[in-house]
Formats: structure tokens, sequence, C-alpha cells
């Protein structure tokens, strides 16, 4: 009897915390994302295979932060710019016109850039079978060993600032990363996978991006997160943040009016400080925007006023 008593102490104190963990993750804002886009990685290690290994690199970054979930990600730069370039072509007029042509305006900012160089590439691969079709050349082997040097940097795109840096080494044959990056999940390159995972520079690829991917995703917690009233009135308020930045039900967000502390001499922003109005709360959450109900402040919330976690 006692032992069940025991027990079921111990499962509720269990639940208590689970719930109490919950709810200050939502009223922290929980796992909110941040716009990004990879740009080309350089290949300064003066290797020379079978592939590029640092446009090779660059995609499989992007799918695997794509598959990550704690992201927006945006196309590369190239891709950006042929998008830009449709734009401007249908805004001359010389393109059928109607909903599906491209409209300027409507492209999604990147928040946060990354770049980044292969220093260094190490590559011991006999001959095999099969392979993986990238770019019309054709990857594959068997043994020997394969070991990649990456530098990383993330960009803050409103002030051009490097927010963070790492060095990452990639090596063939490790296993273990947490977030699984291996074989069939990791995407980008299409073609023959099991083929690829045989070429061990391929495989150093795989271990180093499941490496940046992680070491992005632990930026983002000094990272400032914000959003802006963009509807107000007493019993309904919307923000621009959905579900695509990783709003969702029952997140309490603290809103108000956000003055900047700017450097008279260099223009540069040194701080931000938020005069607080109210607190809102999130009761239905579409993609892009969200609807919520004020918790406090309602007669002090205003349109155009920002919204912090």
């Amino acid at each position: 009897m006692r032992r069940q008593i025991r027990t079921l102490g111990w499962t509720i104190l269990a639940i208590a915390t689970l719930a109490v963990a919950v709810a200050q993750a939502k009223d922290s804002g929980g796992n909110l994302r941040y716009s990004i886009t990879v740009s080309k990685f350089k290949n300064e290690a003066s290797w020379h295979g079978r592939w590029n290994v640092g446009d090779g690199f660059a995609t499989m970054l992007t799918d695997a932060l794509q598959q990550s979930g704690k992201f927006i990600v945006l196309g590369d730069t190239e891709m950006r710019g042929e998008a830009l370039r449709e734009q401007d072509l249908a805004a001359t007029g010389r393109m059928a016109g109607g909903k599906k042509a491209p409209k300027i305006g409507r492209m999604t900012p990147a928040q946060l850039l990354v770049r980044g160089s292969i220093t260094h590439v190490e590559s011991a691969t006999a001959g095999g079978g099969g392979g993986l079709s990238f770019k019309g050349i054709r990857i594959g082997g068997k043994g020997g060993k394969g070991e990649v040097n990456i530098t990383m940097y993330l960009v803050d795109s409103e002030t051009g600032q490097v927010t963070a840096s790492t060095k990452v080494v990639g090596k063939s044959g490790k296993r273990g990363l947490s977030l699984g990056y291996h074989g069939s999940k990791l995407g980008g390159l299409r073609g023959d996978l099991a083929g690829f995972t045989k070429d061990n520079v391929g495989k150093a690829c795989q271990d180093a991006v499941g490496q940046g991917v992680e070491f992005l995703a632990k930026q983002l917690d000094s990272i400032p997160w914000e959003g802006s009233i963009v509807f107000a009135k007493p019993d309904k308020i919307i923000i621009n943040r959905g579900s695509r930045e990783g709003v969702s039900e029952g997140m309490v967000f603290k809103v108000g009016s956000v003055e900047e502390i700017v450097d008279p001499d260099t223009g540069e922003v040194l701080d931000t400080e938020m005069t607080k109005a109210g607190k809102i709360e999130v009761t239905q959450v579409k993609e892009k925007l969200s609807y919520c109900k004020p918790l406090d402040g309602a007669a002090k919330i205003e349109k155009g006023m920002t919204i912090n976690p």
C-alpha cells in the first residue's frame, strides 16, 4: 500500500513538473523560428574530386536545416537572385499577368545568413560501383577514409555582423549525431544515396552537416525574436507571426512600444527599450499570422506595437 502511495506521489509530482515546464515554454515563446539562407561555401582547400565539395555541402546544409524544423529556410543566394529576375521580368508587362505572376515586394527577407569555407579535405577512396548523380557527375567508391574541415559563420542580415562562428571537422564513418542526417535522411542531393554514403568525402560532409545544424540551432536562444501587432481591437488582436515562425496556441507575448537607442557617432543601434502596454495570448494560429486575446492592457494595445516572447 505504501509503495502504491509513493508511486502515486511521484506520478503526481512528475505531471505537475511537466505542466510547469509546458507553461514556461509557452510563456517564453517556445521554439520560435527565424528565416535563414545558406550562401555558397567556398572551396579553399584546393580539392578537386568528382564533385564540387562547396556546392554539395551548401545543398546538404540547406536541406538539413529544412528537415530540422527549427528555421524558415529560404533559397540560396543564386535561387533568390533568379526569383528577383523573374519579378523584374513580370513587372515589364512582357509576361502573362494574373495571380500566378510573381509580384515585387513579396519575397521573405532573411534574418540570418550562413556562409563559410571548406578549408581542408582529406580523401582516400577506393573504386566502387553505384554512386550518386549530382550535376551530371557520378560519385561512388569503397574503403579508405575522408575528412573535411569547415569554417562556418552566422551573420545578422540587419547589421551585417558575425554573431557566431565555429570550426567543424567532419569524418567519414562517424555515427550517433543527435540530428541523424545519415543515409536516406540526408536529402538535398538526389539519386543513389546508398552509393553516396560509400563516398568518404560525402560521408564526412554528412557528419559536418549534422554538427553545423546543431551549432546553428544552439544560437537561437541568444537572438532577439519579435513581431508586430497588425490589427487591434479590444476583443481581438492579430499579430504578423504564425505557424511558419513556430507560434502555437496558448503562447503568451508581451506588447509595447519600442524605442531604439542609437549611437550618434555611427548610427548603430546600441539597444532597445520597450514600454510595456500589456500581454496577449494566442488563441488561433494560421501560417503567417495569429489571432490573440488580451490578458491585460487591452485599452493600451495598438496596431504597430512590438511583441516579444
